[in-house]
């Protein structure tokens, strides 16, 4: 990749590579929104919530660089360029990503292209989507009772145009994680059955993980395709493969909350209207 060559004696800035966790605000760490609040610019991707957003100084400039399934609004290559640009001439740069920056978010590509401009650069954790969904949707991501161990892969399902070997993936005591595989969810599906994995093993969507239109679609595996056309499932959204879905219907605090609110809050409304 070739930069912007710019002058050697040019003071440069920083650049902070920052998790914003799943959604929720209140899950920004304390050093995240210690940053985001004096930061001078901005990129940000698409899965960033708009509270997160909020917390941006109104004279900070902002840049959306965010990619989703066919909308890309900037090429990696150009997000890497403009990271070199602005760190010239600002002096605290924040590329502000959706769940952490190491976990399927390019954030290494985007520190190697920092190094090679000589960029000084931290990069802060953040909550996974894996984490926040399983927190919030009520399916640990292990329990000794179903699972010996945790997968995050991605869904997109060739690399260098070889398939998957889904054989890895099978294993029944295993937590499956897929991130970004909603459009591949029935080729997932397919791979996995053919691999072994029981058709009846519990699978959930969880759309919107950790703020108020989160919602949980759950069912078998050879369900998962349908599950995935399902109307109300909105972006973004990861899938869950493994037993201990089946502790969602006891465990899923969040949604449960949710419900019991509004049905609180009709009731009230009910009253006052008679």
């Amino acid at each position: 990749m070739t930069l912007l060559h710019l002058s050697d004696n040019q003071t440069k800035g920083k650049v902070y590579l920052l998790g914003a966790g799943p959604g929720d605000v209140d899950l920004l760490t304390v050093k995240a929104w210690r940053l985001l609040k004096s930061a001078d610019v901005v990129l940000y991707d698409a899965l960033v919530s708009e509270d997160i957003l909020a917390l941006i100084p109104s004279n900070a400039e902002k840049i959306k660089v965010g990619k989703r399934a066919g909308k890309h609004s900037a090429a990696q290559s150009e997000i890497n360029r403009l990271l070199v640009t602005k760190a010239y001439t600002r002096s605290k740069v924040i590329r502000l990503k959706g769940g952490d920056p190491f976990i399927f978010g390019r954030g290494g590509e985007e520190l190697q292209a920092l190094i090679e401009a000589e960029i000084d650069f931290e990069v802060v954790p953040g909550i996974t989507a894996a984490s926040g969904a399983s927190a919030y949707a009520g399916i640990p991501l292990t329990h000794r009772d179903f699972v010996r161990s945790v997968t995050f892969i991605t869904g997109h399902c060739q690399k260098q145009g070889q398939p998957v070997d889904w054989h890895y993936y099978s294993q029944a005591d295993n937590t499956l994680v897929i991130y970004m595989g909603i459009i591949n969810a029935a080729t997932i599906q397919q791979g996995l059955l053919a691999a072994g994995r029981a058709a009846d093993t519990p699978v959930a969507i969880i759309s919107k993980a950790s703020t108020p239109q989160q919602r949980s679609f759950i069912g078998k595996l050879s369900e998962l395709d349908v599950l995935a056309q399902a109307p109300e499932l909105q972006m973004p959204a990861l899938i869950m493969i493994g037993e201990v879905v089946s502790l969602s219907n006891e465990l899923n605090w969040f949604e449960q909350s949710a419900s019991a609110a509004g049905n609180g809050a009709a009731a009230l409304a009910q009253l006052q209207e008679n």
